[in-house]
């Protein structure tokens, strides 16, 4: 049985204002959290499962747990570590991208039965904010507060423009809170500043508390993110297959952390057992993962494929595609963005084979029993 130690510990960077006073609110009433998914791809990816883990263990304590589409700050646009404007995003394609989300999310939250996890889009109060609104919500918050934010600093030395739509994002997103009456926000340790935007604006319009929970992030000890290699990002969506094979690319170094964040396994003596036998751990690693996305048979049949594939050197073209389309075409419905774009990316990144072969032609025509390798886990075979 989870306690609420162990919620606010496991996986946890900080909790802000402080740890003791949202532990004491827990253990008095039912509260109200929430963690905002930003919805610039159609699928969930490996950094949103670990909010979903950490959800999950909330809701499993009894509290009441919203799952937050930002509909309305997708289009926006996060700027949150970005050195430069993000491209905004229309209704219509953050909505499309948002369909299959809960598809994907109820892997890991109930959102049926006692205590259902609740699903929410941001535009159903945000689309009603008018100018008025949005001066009064404005007036809670410094010109120095939002300028603050190193990603802002850095392109202020280098002369690069700050657009104001992206100052109104944490405005926005902080507002989210509001809205909601929630306790507490939960987000990567790399949302902190918008978490505490929105706790700002509680306070002043309110006059309440939010809790702010930031979770560690995935990333190995240069600070890239796990689960991130060309072409081959691990979405929700994907096959347990490839799943697997990704949890095996990450490097031993944050084997622990991946136990910590993603999955449901004690931790006691894991770090020893880590440094014994990290590929053993690894595919322990990888297993519990798959298993808790798609159940024990699909994990087994994964880790089987991995070891014959990758270990054995046998791979298995399995996946059937129609011959006589581009290279670009074919490979796109398994790039991380499904399109041909990122399929021509991955094609000038020389990271697709065809019969053994590297080939950096996107407009190359496919024929009735081509091999084609796409990045490192994924392997077709061209039919009639």
């Amino acid at each position: 049985m989870i306690t609420i130690e162990e919620v606010l510990t496991r996986g946890v960077e900080q909790v802000l204002p402080d740890k003791k006073g949202l532990a004491e609110l827990m253990a008095r009433k039912k509260i109200r959290l929430y963690q905002g998914f930003d919805p610039s791809m159609p699928s969930l990816h490996l950094g949103n499962l670990v909010g979903l883990m950490k959800l999950r263990q909330f809701q499993k304590l009894g509290h009441e747990v919203i799952f937050l589409v930002g509909d309305f700050t997708g289009m926006i646009g996060d700027p949150t570590d970005k050195p430069a404007t993000r491209k905004q995003l229309a209704r219509k394609q953050v909505l499309e991208n948002a369909k299959s989300w809960q598809g994907q999310a109820d892997r890991v939250l109930n959102f049926t039965g006692p205590n259902a996890a609740k699903i929410r889009f941001n535009s159903e109060w945000s689309d009603k904010i008018k100018a008025q609104d949005l001066i009064e919500i404005a007036s809670k918050l410094t010109h120095q507060q939002m300028i603050e934010r190193d990603m802002y600093q850095d392109r202020i030395k280098k002369g690069a423009v700050i657009h104001f739509h992206e100052l109104l994002y944490p405005i926005f997103q902080g507002y989210d809170s509001v809205a909601m009456d929630v306790d507490l926000e939960i987000g990567g340790s790399d949302q902190l500043f918008n978490m505490m935007i929105g706790r700002t604006l509680m306070k002043a319009i309110k006059g309440k508390e939010k809790f702010v929970l930031a979770t560690k992030l995935l990333v190995d000890k240069e600070g890239k993110k796990a689960g991130k290699t060309a072409g081959n990002a691990l979405f929700l969506d994907s096959t347990p297959e490839n799943f697997y094979s990704g949890v095996m690319s990450f490097p031993d170094e944050v084997v622990f952390l991946g136990f910590e964040l993603l999955t449901e396994v004690p931790l006691d003596g894991l770090k020893e057992e880590i440094e014994k036998d990290p590929m053993l751990k690894k595919k322990r690693l990888a297993m519990e993962i798959v298993k808790l996305l798609w159940g024990s048979k699909s994990a087994t049949n994964a880790q089987n494929y991995f070891e014959k594939t990758f270990q054995e050197k046998s791979p298995t073209f399995d996946i059937s595609v129609s011959a006589g389309k581009s290279l670009a075409s074919t490979i796109a419905p398994f790039t991380s963005l499904a399109s041909v774009s990122a399929a021509k990316r991955l094609i000038k990144q020389k990271a697709i084979d065809i019969n053994g072969k590297t080939i950096t032609d996107p407009s190359l025509i496919i024929k009735a029993g081509d091999k084609i390798k796409v990045g490192a886990r994924t392997f077709l075979k061209a039919t009639k």
